[in-house]
């Protein structure tokens, strides 16, 4: 089985975070079919694993994939359409696993490398608390020397055969918020009687969007308040997302949305739960990680585009924490579409680019 007909099969059997459980299957197959060591992980993923023929095998460089898929009905027209109904790779990391098993597949062959590669297809990256952080529980490179962890996420805002870095921190911090307002409810018209959940979750709402910065996204995207036109709800609630760059604005706003809540308290009579699900850390690129991996794709006659940081979030984070590491985008052509859509549709060409690159960049490590 080469990586595009992984890719398909793959593409065909979507499966939800954590669900992944024929997506194991279907990988285990390949990876057995090559003759290479793997072992299940974080439930639904798979750790591979190839030892170099010289050198300190303690010494050892991971590779990762997520392989999860998203719930989107795909409207797309060919002849490998998913067939579980209403679930979809509309997020390219059917992709990300066709790379990194091509690549496994291809550094199989020779094994001429020093050290030892591990390749990570793991699962859950869509869905808190991420499955980088349960691969990273079970403590798989225990007594090992992690060089670096490298990443890559399809992006048709780059053309095949294009990647992006961004030298530092990249990618944002994650949290989901929900807050819950409960007062007295009533007859709207009787203003006396009543201690207004409505207007103070509206109150609470502003002053959460006011938190917004350059280093920091506040947004609410749901609102309920079951009432009707004239009837003030006893419990009003509201979720959210948030996004920053450091840790020290994540706890400056985690601080101010407590102190808001106590506010609203105080001046409408009524009590406030805030309460904030931790998600993913930022994603930072190593500096030298970076610029070495700038050097590789040109010498690859891949072309290097700059990206500016994005409030978008990773589980890949999780690994960046720990271990020196790098995610890069990597160009599928602007007629992919968008990501998140029922039509994304990566170009199959950017396979090889992918391949060559994380190939390119495991060997460099290695064999330093």
């Amino acid at each position: 089985m080469n990586s595009i007909e992984l890719r398909r099969k793959i593409h065909q059997n979507p499966e939800l975070s954590f669900e992944e459980y024929q997506t194991q299957s279907l990988i285990i197959e390949a990876l057995e079919a090559e003759g290479i060591e793997y072992r299940k992980i974080a439930g639904t993923g798979v750790l591979a694993k190839i030892e170099g023929k010289r050198g300190n095998l303690q010494r050892c460089v991971v590779l990762r994939a997520d392989i999860d898929a998203l719930p989107i009905k795909e409207q797309n027209n060919i002849s490998f359409c998913s067939k579980n109904e209403g679930v979809m790779h509309a997020c390219g990391h059917d992709i990300h696993t066709a790379i990194l098993f091509g690549v496994l597949q291809e550094l199989n062959k020779e094994r001429n490398f020093e050290g030892t590669l591990f390749g990570i297809f793991q699962p859950g990256e869509e869905l808190n608390p991420g499955g980088a952080s349960l691969v990273l529980k079970e403590t798989p490179f225990e007594g090992y020397d992690v060089a670096a962890v490298i990443g890559q996420h399809v992006d048709a805002r780059f053309e095949v055969g294009e990647i992006a870095i961004c030298p530092g921190v990249f990618m944002a911090s994650n949290d989901e918020l929900r807050f819950y307002v409960r007062g007295k409810g009533g007859h709207a018209a009787r203003r006396g009687d009543i201690h207004d959940t409505v207007t103070a979750m509206a109150d609470m709402v502003m002053r959460t969007t006011a938190l917004n910065s350059p280093n920091g996204v506040v947004s609410i995207g749901r609102v309920i308040a079951d009432g009707a036109t004239n009837v003030i709800p006893d419990l009003v609630s509201a979720e959210g997302t948030m996004r920053t760059f450091d840790s020290e604005e994540r706890e400056r706003i985690h601080s101010h949305l407590h102190s808001n809540a106590r506010a609203i308290e105080e001046r409408y009579g009524v009590e406030v739960e805030v309460d904030i699900n931790h998600g993913y850390p930022s994603v930072k690129n190593d500096m030298m990680l970076s610029y070495e991996a700038m050097i590789i794709a040109q010498d690859e006659g891949i072309r290097v585009r700059d990206i500016a940081r994005i409030p978008m979030a990773e589980d890949f984070g999780f690994y960046t924490e720990r271990y020196p590491s790098l995610f890069y985008r990597l160009g599928v052509g602007n007629e992919a579409g968008g990501s998140h859509s029922a039509t994304f549709l990566p170009d199959e060409s950017a396979i090889a680019v992918g391949e060559r690159m994380m190939r390119r960049m495991a060997l460099h490590i290695l064999n330093k």
